[in-house]
């Protein structure tokens, strides 16, 4: 089986796959169409499969990003909502970003226009159609084995940049940032031939400390930098030296920010680049500071990081994005194995001491405020609680955090070497995204029937979605078996288990889970979810003590919505944990950036409505992005309302925009998205546009 596979269905349409990453485009044609393989490397970006059909005009039911490029790779427009362009004679590439990388190569003429939750591709007479297409799944290449010794660490994290695609400014796609190599703890340092690193002529120097090694992690692989044992912390490159703080927090501090700082004018000087689309960030930086971009993408990056560090830390601060991921890392060798998977989030990285806790004292919280809300004894809460010891870590600016270790967090996801490994290992299997819903009590309906519906309600995703109510233990046992991509369970879950119909199911029982992702909706359910990702799943979500019926009904309600707009596990809980009193009960176990569908625009998005104190009826849009395992820091964001002259960097702190309300219900209309609107979570098609 191929891993994209691109089929022809008996009406016409063209359904191109992703079996690993378990995601599907459709291509609308006119009528029953022939397809061939043909060369990919006739495309002008690399593509994994390609096929070519004849035919006058196809189209693409989405609202994505759609960009014109020439022979030459040259952007000759970007679309906007109801765009149309012409093009005369030659060879374009519509460039679509969708559920995976597609490039349409035609001829000229042709017209090209962007329609409500549509793309349409038309050319003047019948001809020749090529659709080329790439997955984003990345996966190591290889593995580097090393021992515990900080010198031979520093060895193998310097190979971690062999993964980078470029060492310009461009690194800061996420499409040009490759996966490291995986690591794994030997007896000794092997680096496999295949393993070679750029030769940047940067270097970073730090004490031989685990702590130190694990923290420069990311700064060395996006650098492309060679790690070497050193008195005092500095960057070195072509006579330029920076040094970075000397011990401790302030270390773990000066090293985020020179990530952040290097990254971000990444970002800037790669949009001074005429292929690359107008950026905000750009011109609101181009304020407060007066730097070359336009000269220093082809500069050395000796000159570039020169460059760069002359600029106060204080002057781009405003400007930055949101930082996807803060990962706490117990320094410890044996969490070393961890890193590559970190890296390729591009997280920063701290290597912080136990703040422990119980999870008893959480859970005491919780309860307090319920009573303080409610003012009465939270009776219905879902099962006797367990006390644990538990790690909460120190707050972040970052939209996410994990903790690696054996601790249990609080407020961050459990981070787990399983996870990612059985991520990187996920086999291809073709169908529609197979989705199971359990309630084993009765009691607990409601919670199931209210996401039944919500769950596969995009029309242009094919979810094939499964009810069962009252299984059994064996019967339980076969759907976590069963090659499934995610279930919701609801019910009762006790320290021997999962309760069932006739008995109890111990997780540890079973030899090998095929379920991708899960909920747990369910009291202490953090021990069985951890046990489903050592025995074979990637990502979860679970609680960690007991939590009350009202408030995880309202917390499954939310992630279902969230989950089936795109959002992968760790945001999605972020928004919904914020929607409950015992939102601080729940995290995620395994790889946050697990999801069950992708995000309609290929950006997650959350809008906060406003109406703005006129009377013409004028709301103050503002637009919060999620990054994602694809999508990462350095993707784009073209909104689709406010502007047609800019995008954004993803999680930019400041898309707002003032529009009207015929604009609001013509925009958020398109599809189904969360919404806040005077700080109250809800849907965009629950709105009542007109109510004022």
């Amino acid at each position: 089986m191929r891993h994209v596979e691109v089929l022809a269905g008996e009406d016409g349409d063209i359904s191109v796959h992703d079996h690993i990453e378990r995601r599907r485009c459709e291509v609308l044609t006119e009528g029953p169409v022939e397809l061939r393989d043909v060369d990919t490397e006739e495309f002008i970006y690399p593509v994994d499969t390609a096929v070519a059909f004849s035919g006058r005009r196809i189209s693409l039911p989405y609202d994505v990003y759609t960009a014109v490029r020439n022979a030459d790779a040259e952007t000759l427009v970007r679309l906007q909502i109801f765009d149309e362009h012409e093009f005369e004679n030659g060879t374009f590439f519509v460039e679509i970003d969708g559920a995976m990388k597609l490039y349409i190569r035609v001829e000229g003429p042709v017209t090209v226009s962007a329609k409500p939750k549509e793309r349409v591709i038309e050319l003047e007479d019948v001809g020749e159609i090529r659709v080329g297409a790439r997955s984003y799944h990345e996966r190591p290449a290889t593995t580097i084995t090393t021992t515990d010794d900080p010198v031979d660490l520093m060895r193998a994290v310097s190979h971690f940049s062999s993964a980078l695609k470029t060492t310009t400014p461009d690194r800061s796609y996420p499409s040009l940032r490759g996966h490291p190599p995986e690591l794994e703890l030997g007896d000794r340092l092997e680096v496999p031939a295949t393993v070679d690193p750029p030769d940047t002529g940067v270097r970073i120097e730090i004490p031989p400390s685990v702590e130190s090694i694990f923290s420069i992690a990311p700064l060395a692989y996006y650098l492309g930098a060679e790690v070497v044992p050193g008195i005092e912390p500095r960057i070195v490159a072509d006579g330029f030296n920076c040094p970075l703080e000397s011990t401790g927090i302030e270390f773990e501090q000066s090293v985020a920010r020179a990530l952040k700082q290097v990254f971000f004018l990444d970002c800037v000087t790669r949009s001074a680049n005429s292929q690359s689309p107008p950026l905000h960030e750009r011109t609101a930086l181009a304020e407060d500071v007066s730097v070359p971009f336009g000269e220093l993408f082809e500069a050395s990056p000796g000159r570039r990081l020169s460059a760069y560090f002359e600029v106060p830390y204080e002057s781009i601060e405003p400007h930055l994005p949101r930082w996807k991921l803060t990962a706490h890392v117990k320094p410890e060798a044996v969490n070393a194995s961890v890193l590559p998977f970190l890296v390729d989030d591009l997280a920063v990285v701290r290597t912080p001491k136990n703040n422990t806790v119980t999870a008893s004292d959480v859970e005491g919280a919780a309860v307090d405020a319920y009573m303080r809300s409610d003012g009465g004894i939270p009776a219905d809460s879902r099962s006797e609680g367990t006390s644990r010891p538990v790690v909460e870590p120190g707050a972040t600016d970052s939209i996410e955090q994990a903790w690696v270790g054996e601790e249990t967090p609080i407020g961050a996801s459990k981070a787990m070497i399983e996870a990612y490994r059985n991520r990187v290992t996920r086999e291809a299997r073709e169908g529609d995204i197979d989705l199971v819903l359990v309630c084993n009590d009765d009691e607990m309906n409601e919670e199931l029937d209210s996401v039944e519906g919500t769950y596969g309600s995009r029309e242009e995703i094919p979810f094939d979605v499964t009810t069962y109510r009252r299984l059994t233990p064996d019967r339980l046992a076969l759907v976590l078996e069963s090659d499934i991509d995610f279930v919701h369970y609801v019910g009762h879950i006790d320290e021997s288990g999962f309760e069932c119909e006739g008995g109890t199911l111990d997780a540890a029982s079973i030899s090998n889970v095929g379920v991708d992702s899960f909920f747990l909706n369910a009291c202490s359910s953090y021990d069985q979810g951890v046990e489903l990702i050592r025995k074979g799943a990637i990502g979860g979500v679970v609680t960690l003590n007991d939590v009350i019926n009202s408030g995880a009904l309202r917390v499954g309600r939310t992630m279902a919505g969230l989950l089936n707009c795109g959002f992968p596990l760790r945001p999605a809980l972020n928004i919904a944990g914020d929607q409950s009193i015992v939102g601080s009960q729940y995290i995620v176990v395994g790889d946050g950036n697990v999801d069950i569908a992708h995000a309609e625009g290929f950006v997650p998005d959350l809008v906060d409505l406003r109406e703005l104190d006129d009377d013409d009826g004028t709301y103050e849009v503002s637009i919060s992005t999620y990054p994602t395992g694809h999508a990462s820091v350095g993707s784009i964001y073209h909104p689709a309302v406010g502007t047609r002259d800019r995008c954004f960097l993803v999680g930019n702190r400041d898309i707002r925009f003032e529009i009207s309300r015929e604009q609001v219900k013509q925009t958020l209309g398109m599809t189904v998205q969360p919404v806040r609107v005077d700080g109250e979570l809800t849907w965009s098609d629950q709105v009542d546009y007109d109510a004022s």
